[in-house]
């Protein structure tokens, strides 16, 4: 049987975590939750939006507001527009990718389609594009990468998950999924492919071209 590839989306086909960490901390900022770039993208790090509630709440002691998340939405799409870009190499890889592919995301169904469709990767996938809107929990839960290979008629272990958040591999381990990592994401620091390694991948790559050809021999 051949493999189904997950692929999430933010840090694996377009490089957003940098930005979102950007926006993110400005907003808290503004919201008077001070935080620098860096404790952003830890706070918000694979996150979904309740996720990301939880952990700012369990670090400054008080929710975030509707008004919050409207904010930074409007915030997050202009910036986006302006610099998003997909992660290089990934065109090539999916070009030539001969097994069939989903996307996985925690983020909002219909703004992860807008930044595959600014990068222009939408074609690659559509329609099999899934979110954790549509499951019960997202990552680290498995709910979103089992409800994507059930849509597309693969067994767990019939898939494969490409993954650059601990989170995220956490729920393809939990969903008895492959996982590979990739750390090579403007966001990712030194440590990150120990990080993903120490969460449960087989295997790490920080160049695309490294994971295209992987994911091609299997």
């Amino acid at each position: 049987m051949s493999d189904l590839v997950i692929f999430d989306c933010d840090g694996v086909l377009v490089d957003s975590e940098l930005i979102f960490a950007r926006v993110l901390g400005e907003c808290l900022v503004e919201a008077d939750f001070p935080a620098t770039v860096d404790e952003a993208l830890a706070l918000g790090f694979g996150k979904n939006r309740a996720t990301l509630c939880d952990a700012v709440e369990s670090r400054f002691g008080r929710p975030l507001s509707d008004q919050f998340f409207e904010t930074m939405r409007a915030r997050t799409a202009l910036v986006l527009e302006r610099e998003l870009q997909p992660i290089p190499g990934i065109e090539e890889l999916l070009s030539t990718l001969p097994l069939p592919r989903c996307v996985a995301s925690n983020g909002h169904l219909e703004r992860v389609r807008e930044r595959l469709t600014l990068t222009g990767l939408l074609r690659f996938f559509d329609p099999h594009v899934f979110s954790a809107i549509q499951v019960a929990a997202g990552k680290p839960a498995p709910d979103l990468f089992l409800f994507a290979a059930e849509r597309l008629g693969m067994p767990p272990e019939g898939c494969i998950v490409v993954e650059d958040s601990p989170a995220g591999v956490a729920a393809a381990v939990a969903a008895g999924m492959p996982v590979v990592g990739f750390c090579g994401g403007s966001h990712c620091p030194e440590d990150h492919a120990e990080r993903l390694g120490a969460a449960g991948c087989s295997r790490v790559f920080a160049r695309m071209t490294d994971l295209a050809v992987f994911l091609r021999e299997r």
